[in-house]
């Protein structure tokens, strides 16, 4: 029993949880890290935006075994490789499922909305959009955007500024791109075979796209730092920006130098440079914003 429940864990994949830590956003950019209300009732909308999130990883799982069994990696996941059964996983969606969305809507009903967006939309993409090229990632952009719409709507904000949505976006979109490129590159000629939207892109393509979106993301957040309401009147947030152009320029080094990028929360959980970088933007952030 404990190793069906271990399989269960990592079939709701725990490791890619932080990428939920986008729902403090609104929290730590409106100056309430330390409002004890506040991070309480945020710290909440991350366990269920978790919990929803693994609702669709199991989903997902459910509905792509048979590819994921070619993939040379994806192979080895629980259900995939026969370790877990469909049937356990299918209860465990069910459970989540009527614990998430009741809980999300008794915490704040703007939450539970936002959350079932999510769903709804995360879903489609699992069993459609994700076979839409350009579409596919742009869906996974929107999800990173509902993370921090969630966290928005759970507290009462005043200095949190609209340019952190469209740089989350491109953000987003910047890590989904090099996402799939990693994928051609590992899967080769097999990479049809296993994810179709693959045959609507090519290297060169996802280069010039990745190039696009680099740029922007460095743009949209450098007028983040200019405009932000809680920015100091020095502009001192500015500081925070050459550790965000190495964290984009050092994710892009690994892509397309080492060829890695399938997993994106592998590189953060992994990698120490990019570990180090968002380490010391996050403690920069906190020294401007809390301790000026």
């Amino acid at each position: 029993m404990i190793k069906k429940i271990g399989y269960i864990l990592r079939t709701m994949r725990l490791r890619q949880w932080p990428k939920n830590a986008f729902v403090f956003a609104a929290l730590i950019f409106d100056g309430q890290l330390f409002v004890l209300d506040s991070l309480l009732v945020t710290s909440f909308a991350f366990i269920l935006f978790s919990l929803a999130s693994s609702l669709v990883y199991i989903i997902n799982d459910l509905s792509d075994i048979e590819s994921d069994r070619l993939h040379p990696v994806k192979k080895h996941r629980p259900l995939a490789s026969g370790l877990l059964s469909k049937k356990m996983a299918v209860v465990s969606a069910v459970v989540l499922f009527i614990f998430v969305f009741p809980a999300a809507f008794v915490l704040n009903v703007n939450l539970g909305l936002i959350i079932s967006g999510y769903f709804i939309l995360m879903l489609s993409y699992s069993l459609w959009l994700k076979h839409m090229p350009l579409i596919d990632v742009m869906i996974i952009a929107a999800g990173f955007v509902l993370r921090v719409a969630a966290g928005v709507v759970i507290i009462e904000t005043q200095r949190f500024s609209p340019w952190l949505f469209v740089a989350t976006t491109f953000l987003a979109l910047f890590i989904g791109l090099g996402k799939r490129r990693a994928e051609i590159k590992l899967l080769d000629n097999a990479a049809v075979s296993h994810r179709r939207v693959l045959e609507g892109y090519s290297l060169d393509f996802l280069d010039q796209l990745i190039t696009i979106v680099l740029s922007t993301t460095l743009m949209t957040y450098c007028l983040y730092t200019f405009s932000s309401p809680i920015s100091p009147d020095n502009h001192s947030m500015m500081l925070t920006i050459p550790f965000v152009i190495y964290g984009l320029l050092r994710y892009l080094y690994l892509i397309r130098m080492k060829h890695i990028g399938g997993a994106p929360e592998e590189i953060v959980l992994t990698d120490r440079p990019m570990q180090i970088a968002v380490a010391l933007w996050g403690l920069t952030v906190i020294l401007i914003i809390y301790f000026r």
